[in-house]
């Protein structure tokens, strides 16, 4: 087994040696061997809460505090069969709720093990994506911005390369990395700057490093149990609820004290009516309310991870529902991210097509009407052997497929110069990299230089803008010339107005240049030679079309934020049909040559922002929430990060997001689809219905308790249940069906409606309305129908039979109710949430089993009843589905 120690104070050359590695990696059966030896490099995480530590955890409640010195002072007063089934009660609802909190516990634990980091590392001089978890000692990374730094690596090489490790350092500052630097073994740690830790994050730059830990076994893994097992937070819709329980908790245990004061007014029996308060106040409460959220949240989690859509944050489950605007990147989400070039125009107005798509290079450039000539091919070269130079891409043939590794766009330039007779490996392997400029979003264009035989060549590509003022001369068929600014701006314009996504390219050669002279190649981009522009296409997914009509049904506006070309970008908008005019498309520059107070207003009419720069972005997302919006925002660089942080909802790329995007987004698309984002937002919204369903469910059936008893009272005729009826009822009824109701699916019409206000209550006058009328409903029905029984001279044993039989009818077939707010009980095919149907079902016929078993019907108070009798109580019960069917007609 190897052992690195203090791998800052060796040099490149040792630390290869030490590590046994090489400049091409190790080898796939080499790692094999040190996972087996090293383990996977993972940290330690909290795993989900035991069931016994769930189970405890449902006794910690004041109501069950009651409950249970009501079974003891049961017990004392010699009502053992009251006090064993108090117990009994207890025992369930506590089992009832272990099923419940720890299927949402390993539901959240599930999605947060959906969201592996990705490196890429080179093994056999093969560049590859792996798994983080299966990195080794001595596997080769590749780092790059946005990179999540994946293990402890000692860097062998570093271009602008900076690290922000403030998880490990406290430091804000990114830090300066230098390869080649060696350090005294005892070097503090924020000081090793030839180091990269674990858990970092890249700012800028490139680099290459060596693994030399990984695990626990990394600075990070020294201080993993600080960081693994702190408590999550809740989300706050959960604390919003439990806020709410509570405050309804108080409502109802003021009602049920009031309650209780009458009775003993009355000359009730102390012992009664302290055994009757505890039982409606535990039954009216809905104590699982929070449960049954975080049990909903999690489920639709689920259901968005199958649609694509992974959780980070489960806040964003309900937050999404709410979105009214979405900030999209173009570029892989609207687009396929399959660059393909079709066009070459070089100066002169002079114009090839490139055939073909995709990354197989197939086809020959052409002109419109007839073959390229060998001497065009010619003038082209140099374009050609740019673009393979000024490129950090890799594409290879594998068993007659071919494939890339790196950005699309590099990887286009690549297919370019197959299909123009140029084999990049024959390109890289005459020319010396000397010094590069990788790109960055805020530069727009990336630049390397070469040395061949004394010769050094510099090699350019990026926005046209931002290369033509570096150039003073043109290559044309001709030769060169003196640049011509008007013709070739022209020629962008032409191209990007088609839909072209247009690039310039442009080189300078030095016959001499001294080998030891300081390489800062920002010092030499001027006076260019401008080769040509590339025209490119990334045509739109099959899916895009189709989501933004949905986004625009459901009320959701839609902007598009890019480093494109104005022109470029319009052309896209106008094809998915949000933007109509060119005046709704702004510029970067042109927003910074705006006022600060004209910019919010101009940012709110605009649909496309084009040549946007990163730190823009985070502007127009502060500029788009101060107009009002509640803004969703995708991105998927590391510039991305604070706009996906100040956003609403951030929302990371899986396949092209770099690490920084997805530890700051709250979701991440793992197919990088716009369709998915809507999907998501579809799953949010069907989240905050369910939510509703539920606490329209607990509270209605609640308050109908407390409205039987109340009229009781007024009705001075005694209680309509027992202390046992109401803890059943609660039992059977509420106990099941708030969990089946977490399950519902959609409705179908989630995307036709506008998004709701996010300060929205719950508690809203649609809610009461209904909470109301179903409670009223209910009680009055209850309680007639029981006065109805003791006046015509019923036992009373017999009469809370029938009562307590038409309640737990009342709140199975209120559940067709809660399925919807608008549509028709009878429009929803009961077969759609199988687990509500035979869990509503299942606590009818365990109620009925109940009346027919011996011991358990005695303790109750309940014995059997005819079919005559149960079909009379049906009949009363169904009343409730009609009230409430003609209610929402009526809202309709």
């Amino acid at each position: 087994m190897i052992e690195i120690k203090a791998p800052h104070s060796l040099s490149i050359e040792e630390i290869f040696t030490e590590s046994k590695s090489s400049d091409d990696g190790i080898s796939q059966e080499i790692a094999d061997i040190r996972v087996q030896q090293f383990g996977p490099n993972i940290l330690p995480s909290k795993p989900p809460t035991g069931v016994v530590a769930i189970f405890a955890r449902q006794f910690l409640n004041p109501l069950i505090y009651i409950l249970f010195s009501a079974s003891i002072l049961s017990l004392t007063l010699g009502d053992e069969s009251d006090a064993i089934f108090i117990g009994l009660v207890l025992l369930i609802n506590a089992i009832i709720g272990t099923i419940q909190e720890s299927g949402a516990e390993k539901s959240a634990h599930a999605l947060k093990q959906m969201s592996a980091t990705i490196c890429r590392v080179e093994r056999d001089g093969e560049v590859m994506q792996l798994d983080s978890s299966y990195l080794v000692p001595g596997d080769l990374v590749l780092l790059e911005s946005g990179n999540k730094v994946p293990a402890d690596l000692r860097l062998i090489h570093s271009h602008g390369l900076e690290i922000d490790e403030s998880l490990l350092t406290g430091e804000s500052l990114a830090v300066h990395k230098l390869a080649t630097e060696s350090y005294d073994e005892n070097t503090a740690l924020g000081d090793r700057k030839n180091m990269a830790f674990s858990g970092s994050m890249v700012t800028r730059g490139r680099g290459r490093g060596i693994v030399t830990s990984t695990g626990l076994n990394t600075e990070l893994g020294k201080i993993a149990s600080s960081l693994s097992y702190s408590e999550d937070s809740k989300p706050p819709l959960v604390i919003r609820m439990e806020r709410f329980t509570k405050n309804i908790a108080i409502f109802f245990v003021i009602i049920t004290a009031f309650i209780a004061l009458i009775l003993l007014l009355k000359g009730e029996g102390w012992h009664e009516v302290l055994m009757l308060s505890v039982a409606l106040a535990v039954s009216a409460i809905p104590e699982g309310l929070p449960v049954a959220l975080t049990i909903a949240l999690s489920i639709a989690g689920r259901r968005m991870a199958k649609r694509n859509v992974i959780v980070r944050k489960l806040p964003a489950v309900e937050a999404l529902g709410s979105c009214s605007m979405v900030a999209t990147d173009k570029t892989g989400t609207l687009t396929v991210n399959q660059m393909t070039i079709k066009k070459i125009a070089i100066p002169g107005n002079q114009e090839f097509l490139v055939p073909g798509s995709g990354l197989t290079p197939e086809g020959e450039i052409h002109r419109e009407d007839q073959p390229a000539y060998s001497e065009e091919l010619a003038r082209l070269r140099p374009l050609l052997e740019t673009g393979v130079l000024c490129n950090e891409s890799k594409l290879i043939q594998k068993d007659g497929i071919w494939q890339g590794h790196g950005d699309a766009v590099d990887l286009s330039f690549l297919v370019l110069a197959y299909k123009g007779e140029v084999i990049p490996e024959d390109v890289l392997d005459r020319y010396k990299l000397i010094c590069e400029i990788p790109f960055e979003p805020e530069n727009q264009y990336s630049a390397a230089m070469h040395a061949e035989a004394g010769t050094h060549i510099i090699s350019i590509k990026g926005a046209v803008e931002k290369l033509l003022p570096l150039c003073d001369e043109m290559l044309t068929l001709d030769g060169p010339k003196t640049i011509n600014t008007h013709d070739i701006n022209k020629q962008a314009e032409e191209l990007a107005s088609a839909g072209y996504r247009v690039l310039a390219l442009a080189n300078k050669t030095y016959e001499t240049f001294l080998e030891d002279e300081a390489c800062d190649l920002n010092f030499h981009l001027e006076k260019l030679t401008f080769l040509g522009l590339v025209a490119m296409i990334d045509p739109l997914r099959n899916d895009t079309v189709e989501a933004v009509k949905q986004c625009q049904s459901a009320g959701i506006e839609l902007a598009m934020i890019t480093g494109d070309h104005p022109k470029t970008a319009f052309a896209i908008a106008s094809e998915l049909g949000f933007a109509s005019d060119i005046k709704e498309v702004i510029t970067g520059p042109e927003l910074k040559l705006k006022e600060a107070q004209h910019r919010t207003d101009i940012i709110a009419q605009a649909k496309v922002f084009a040549r946007v720069e990163p730190a823009q972005k985070l502007e127009i997302v502060q500029s788009l929430i101060k107009n009002g919006q509640y803004v969703a925002v995708t991105g998927d660089g590391a510039n991305d990060a604070p706009a996906l942080k100040m956003a609403n909802v951030g929302i990371a790329m899986g396949k092209s997001g770099t690490d920084v995007a997805k530890e700051t987004a709250d979701l991440i698309i793992t197919d990088d689809h716009f369709a998915s984002i809507v999907a998501g937002i579809e799953e949010g919204r069907i989240a905050y219905n369910n939510i509703r369903k539920v606490v329209y469910l607990l509270i209605s059936t609640g308050m109908a308790e407390v409205v039987l008893f109340i009229l009781s009272i007024i009705a001075n005729i005694p209680m309509p249940l027992t202390a046992v009826q109401l803890l059943w009822l609660n039992l059977v009824t509420n106990g099941i069906q708030d969990v089946g109701l977490a399950f519902e699916p959609g409705e179908g019409d989630e995307l036709s409606k506008p998004p709701r206000k996010p300060g929205e209550r719950i508690f809203d006058r649609p809610m009461l309305e209904r909470i109301i009328l179903t409670a009223v409903v209910m009680g009055l029905i209850s309680f007639f129908y029981f006065h109805y029984l003791v006046r015509t001279g019923m036992e009373i044993n017999m009469a809370r039979n029938l009562t307590l039989l038409l309640m737990v009818l009342f709140e199975n077939i209120m559940i067709a109710n809660c399925r919807s707010e608008t549509k028709s009980a009878f429009s929803i095919n009961p077969f759609n949430n199988k687990i509500l149907l035979f869990g509503t079902i299942g606590a009818q016929l365990l109620h009925i089993g109940v009346l027919y078993t011996p011991g358990i019907n005695k303790v109750l108070g309940v014995m059997p009843v005819s079919f005559a009798d149960w079909l009379l109580l049906l009949g009363l019960a169904i009343s409730i589905l009609v009230v409430m069917e003609i209610y929402k007609l009526i809202r309709r």
